[in-house]
Parts: C-alpha cells; structure tokens; sequence
C-alpha cells in the first residue's frame, strides 16, 4: 500500500513549532516514500474555529517549504477536507449509526451539573477521572427512545471493553498496553450533533486511508479509545508516531524565553526556511550519523522512522542562530540581496518589527528595524558590497541592518569606552593626520591599498605591531572595536567618507 499522512491541525490559535515539526515529518516521510501528504483541517470546535488562523496556516507552511497533494486549498479525491463541511455531507452518520446498532456505542444523557458531579466523587475518592458508564452504558433501548422523545440532549459514546487488556503499537516506543477499566468512555457525538477529534479524526483516517498517523505524544493517552473505536469499526488501523515532546535546554516547557514563538515570526527574525526545517527535524530525530546540516533533498533521503526518538527533543536557539548563519553562507550575493529586500518589504516582518518584546529579544525594535530599512534602500552595488563584507558575521538577515549601520550614517555613534580607550594615547594625531592626509582627493581605493597604507605608516612610525594603528582607525571609521575585516572595510567606504570621519574622529582626540 503506498504511504498516505495527513497534517490535521485545529486552527483556533497560531502554528507554533511543534505542530509545524509534525508537519514536516509527514512532508518528510510523504517524499521519502513517493506517497501522499494530504492537509486536514479538523474545525469541529466551532466555538474555537478561527478562518484567519486557517489561512495563516496554510500560507506559513507554503512559506516553510512543506508540500501538499491533498487539501481545502487544493482539492482532491477525498474532499472536502474540513471536518465541519464533512459532517454537514453526513460522512460521519453510517459510521456512529454502525457503532450503535453494533453495541459499541451509546447515548448518555446526563446533565454538565450531573457530569460535574461525578468528577467531584470520583476526585475526592481517588478514583480514576472519566465517564465511565453511568447510567446509560447499558441503558435499554425504551429509556434511550423515552429520553429522546422528551428532547433531553445526549451525547453518544463510545463503549469501552471492560475487564480487558486494549494493545497497541507505537512506532517510537514500541508495544503498549493499557487496563481497560482505566479508560474512561469517550464522547463521539457531541450534543450539538458535533463529532470529537475521537470520532471524526479517525474515521477521516479510514476513509483517506491514512497508513501513518503523526501526531503529539500527549496523544498517548487517547490511544487506547482510538484502537477501540478501530477495532468495533472493523478496519486496520494506521501506524500510529507519538513524536516526543518539545522542551527548552532546561528541560522546561517550551516558552517565548527559549526562543519559541509563531513560526512566521522566525521568517521576520531573519530566519531562512531551509535551516529552520533542518533545526526543527533534528528535534526528536537523528539521520543516524553526525550530520547536523542537511539540505532539504538530503533531509527527505535521510529521513527514517527508526530515527525518531522517544525522549524529550530540545530547543536550542542558539542551535538555529548558527544553522541559519552556515545558510547564509552558502548563499551566492543575488540570493542574500533577494532574501534580503523581500525581508525589508514584508507585511509581517514590518508587524513583528513594531512591538517590543524582550523575551524575544527586541528591546529597541523600532532602531533595528530602521537600520534594516537603511540597508534596503541603499543603492544596490553599494548593499551587496556591505552584505558580502558582513556575510561571514551574520547569523540572521536582520542582523545585516545594525551591523552595517556605520556604513550608512553620515556621522557614526561612538562607543565611548572605546573613544576613551584608543583616543587618548599620544600616536593616534599625528597617525590620524597622516591617513587624512593619504586618503584625501583620491578616488575609490582596493583593500590592498588600504592595507599598504596602514603598514606603511606603522612602519614609517616604528610601531612594530599593527594593533596600535588597525583600532583607533577602526574606531575612528566606525565608532567600535569589533566589526568586519578593517582594510575591506576602508575600501567599502571609500576615501571622502574616511576624510570625514577622520576629521570628526581628530575633533575627539586629546
């Protein structure tokens, strides 16, 4: 049989990153094995139901590069693909009508406060929480007929073996097995005619014939009424992957100070999509070797179910930083300049911009995103001279912004340790002087040539080491200590942007 998964969120919320993972295992495996990815949307909370989360989600995942064959957005043989459109078809029916008459389902009348006051017993006497009969479990079909006539609202649920072993099977951690008489009767039908997750979700697994089902381990728990429901239904059941549990380094939940946010907020972080996919994979799985960075042809020929792990996967932040910084590297000047300008222009990173957030690390978002827009708008051949200067620096595309705001201001801010620091020692006048004085009236200069006058001088003055002439120029030229190579720098700027800035840096000296 050739392999079918599906992608079945709720869209009440935001993608977030662990169901963006889920999603790109079913892409992963879908590729790896030449079947089909199908996109679900499970809606039958329509309390919750929200059409712009709908939307979001579909347009982020496109974003991220995780392809669909089947879905709301695309159509296909197995439509329609959300679950409220099909229950108004009537999909659902012949399977609850099936139970029923089979005695493997139940109508259950009881009231919230009935409901309410079963959980307070069964809590206060330490008894397994949960529906656990009632009593309408074994109810006659007279009473059932009578409780209906009278309009009482029922749900209907599924009747659980009792005094049983329910097994089942889970791809990452192997055979399971529960006590039935611990696992309570779920709801299949709600009250407003609804059916639950239970229900629709693994009929729809009948009927798209699913193979593999991926979902969360907190799932774990239902399991067991899924392999009952399964089983009165009388079909085979999919191979079920729990995948494991996403933590921060420390363990914890995972939250904002870990990094973890919507993941179209990565994309206005400057995050790449391909290096997020990379990070996000390795979360719970391994290729089975040391490999760290993959392409996204090399993650789908990689990709194993044997791989997966069943202890918590952590986030590490600073993990994506640097994945992202190696794909940046790899990227040719057009590539970098087109992620680049397209990052500048785009809707949500000129929203995500425009908040502070300090546990995502924007504590003056309205600066760095100027300078991003700075850069932007510079002239072209300009920008890709700075962008491949910074390039080997950058860990994220906004971070081309501050870093190249020197390159771009007319008068740089000056780090004032600094200043301090190099400003005051008696060589750096007459030094500044002189490099005034060799780079005034000339016109566009090489790196070599910048790096010949530094040693020049230097030699010409007896300072043996270059350090005490290479940081009171770059201190002078961009206002810090630390940035891109000097000489390379020098040459980007050119001779009448140097002159200016030697002549205000000469204002500070003592």
């Amino acid at each position: 049989m050739s392999v079918r998964v599906r992608f079945a969120p709720s869209p009440t919320g935001l993608l977030h990153v662990g169901a963006l993972r889920t999603a790109l295992y079913c892409h992963l495996f879908a590729r790896k094995h030449g079947g089909t990815n199908i996109l679900r949307i499970e809606d039958t909370d329509r309390t919750r139901y929200n059409a712009e989360s709908e939307a979001e989600f579909i347009s982020t995942l496109e974003w991220a590069g995780i392809r669909f064959d089947e879905g709301p957005h695309l159509g296909g043989p197995h439509g329609p693909y959300r679950q409220s459109e099909r229950k108004e078809a009537g999909i659902y029916q012949p399977f609850i009508d099936q139970l029923l008459e089979q005695g493997d389902a139940y109508w259950a009348f009881e009231t919230p406060e009935e409901l309410d006051e079963m959980r307070t017993f069964q809590q206060v006497n330490k008894m397994p929480t949960g529906y656990f009969g009632g009593e309408w479990r074994d109810a006659s079909a007279a009473a059932v007929e009578k409780a209906r006539a009278e309009g009482r609202r029922g749900v209907v649920r599924l009747k659980i073996p009792r005094d049983t072993k329910i097994r089942g099977e889970d791809v990452i951690r192997g055979p399971l097995e529960w006590d039935s008489n611990t696992v309570d009767d779920p709801v299949l039908i709600k009250a407003d005619g609804m059916p639950t997750y239970h229900c629709a979700a693994m009929v729809d697994d009948v009927l798209m014939e699913i193979t593999h089902v991926f979902r969360g381990e907190e799932w774990i728990s239902s399991y067991p009424k899924h392999i009952c429901l399964l089983n009165a239904l009388n079909v085979d059941l999919p191979a079920f992957v729990h995948c494991p549990v996403i933590t921060g380094t420390d363990g914890k939940k995972l939250s904002k100070r870990h990094g973890a946010t919507r993941v179209l907020d990565y994309g206005a972080m400057g995050i790449l999509p391909d290096p997020l996919k990379n990070f996000i994979a390795l979360i719970g799985w391994s290729p089975g070797d040391d490999r760290e960075i993959l392409t996204p042809d090399e993650l789908v020929e990689a990709f194993s179910l044997k791989g997966l792990q069943p202890s918590p996967g952590k986030f590490d932040f600073q993990k994506l930083l640097w994945m992202n910084g190696v794909s940046l590297r790899s990227l040719s000047l057009d590539e970098l300049d087109a992620a680049f300008t397209h990052l500048a222009s785009w809707d949500h990173a000129v929203h995500y911009w425009s908040e502070k957030d300090e546990e995502l690390g924007k504590t003056d978002p309205t600066a760095t995103w100027n300078a991003l827009q700075a850069l932007s708008q510079s002239d072209s051949a300009y920008r890709h001279e700075i962008m491949k200067m910074e390039q080997d620096r950058a860990t994220t595309l906004v971070d081309f912004g501050p870093m190249s705001t020197f390159f771009l201001v007319e008068e740089v801010d000056y780090d004032q340790a600094a200043v301090a620091k190099w400003f005051g020692q008696p060589h750096v006048r007459p030094m500044l002087e002189s490099l005034k004085t060799a780079f005034s009236d000339k016109g566009q200069v090489s790196t070599d040539e910048c790096e010949q006058t530094i040693r020049t001088y230097a030699a010409e003055a007896g300072i043996e080491k270059l350090g005490p002439v290479v940081h009171p120029t770059r201190v002078a030229l961009t206002g810090k200590t630390v940035g891109p190579g000097l000489f390379e720098l020098m040459s980007v700027l050119g001779p009448a942007r140097m002159v200016k800035r030697f002549d205000r840096a000469l204002e500070m000296v003592g």
